[in-house]
């Protein structure tokens, strides 16, 4: 491991090297590529570094304790060697982790799809606040919200909400939420009181490059319809709205977000790309059903992920059984403390993997 660690620093040297020669400065193509190579391997390269210096330090205070020293002395340095073996090892540990194999989606946007399942108007509602919660989540983060599609109800609610969220690292932070989202709570609707149990489910798709996924021509049907619901003078009244169906693999896909037919096609060949990529990629992960168990979550829109109960004002993640109650922050868009424990519990199973 130290060696590769060792040839991983000599790169980010020559990195450097690379980044301020006036011939690579001058071919944007290159100068990004080494950039983002250098941005890469930073984390490591300097947790790296600072590991040999704790090792060093702790080899100097170990040869120190067996020279001639007072009480006093001597149990100062065996205190010290004690506080960095700790400390090497958790630096060990962690140089394990950034060693292991990467997503290579990590880095991507997302397109995410919420929609309303068991519970009607109740789901739908949900189904908004979720999308509420992702939007402000994205805020947080400093990222950029498109929005794709959307079927709303009369009250307010979306059957479906399909957007993309433009943001560095978005997919690593998001990639945990696919799956059923369970509300429990009194809808506005009930006259007794009654708690209702709906759910939403949601499907966290990377963003997929033409090169990933290629779609032929012949493969695909495109129709074109009038805009419905809101969007001003041009809907039902232009044929902007357009809809791909992809023959191979049957899925169909909708936008009709934009006013012009043209930004719609686009739009919704992204989403066509992103599912038959999802759908290429559960095929493969039910191939290797061995290694998909002992992952956080298999990203199945069907499996139940986590529950939000107003009346406690209680959200569970039944993958990792961790209970918070704040549910009012949680739908403000503060899911960093489930987001974490969610990527440290998925490192955790990689690393007992790796070992």
């Amino acid at each position: 491991m130290l060696d590769r660690l060792q040839a991983l620093d000599d790169r980010y040297n020559k990195l450097s090297e690379f980044l301020c020669d006036p011939e690579i400065i001058s071919d944007p193509q290159k100068l990004r590529t080494y950039a983002k190579e250098q941005s890469d391997l930073e984390e490591t390269v300097q947790v790296f570094r600072e590991f040999k210096q704790v090792s060093q330090g702790l080899a100097d205070a170990k040869s120190m304790f067996n020279d001639k020293l007072d009480d006093e002395m001597r149990e100062l340095v065996k205190m010290e060697i004690d506080e960095l073996t700790e400390r090497e090892e958790r630096l060990r540990e962690q140089l394990t982790i950034l060693l292991l194999p990467k997503d290579p989606n990590d880095d991507k946007n997302v397109i995410v799809e919420i929609r309303g399942a068991a519970g009607g108007d109740e789901a739908a509602l949900f189904a908004a606040d979720l999308f509420r919660m992702y939007s402000r989540f994205a805020e947080r983060q400093g990222w950029k919200i498109e929005m794709i599609d959307a079927n709303y109800t009369d009250i307010g609610g979306f059957k479906e909400a399909i957007f993309m969220i433009h943001g560095k690292g978005a997919y690593s932070k998001l990639k945990f939420e696919s799956g059923a989202h369970r509300v429990q709570r009194i809808p506005a609707t009930e006259s007794g009181g009654r708690i209702h149990t709906s759910t939403s489910t949601v499907a966290v798709l990377p963003e997929v490059e033409e090169v990933e996924v290629e779609v032929h021509e012949k493969d695909i049907r495109i129709d074109t319809f009038c805009s419905t619901g809101p969007g001003g003078q041009s809907v039902n009244t232009t044929q902007s709205a357009v809809r791909i169906t992809h023959m191979p693999t049957g899925i169909v896909v909708s936008c009709q977000d934009e006013k012009s037919q043209i930004k719609n096609r686009e739009k919704a060949m992204r989403v066509l790309r992103a599912r038959i990529f999802e759908k290429y990629q559960q095929e493969q992960m039910q191939e290797q059903a061995a290694a998909r168990k002992s992952q956080v979550g298999t990203g199945d829109r069907s499996e139940r992920i986590r529950t939000y109960n107003f009346p406690q004002s209680r959200v569970t993640d039944h993958r990792i059984g961790l209970t918070l109650h704040r549910l009012d922050a949680v739908l403000d868009g503060d899911l960093d403390e489930i987001i974490h424990a969610l990527i440290a519990e998925e490192r955790m199973q990689a690393l007992q993997e790796a070992q």
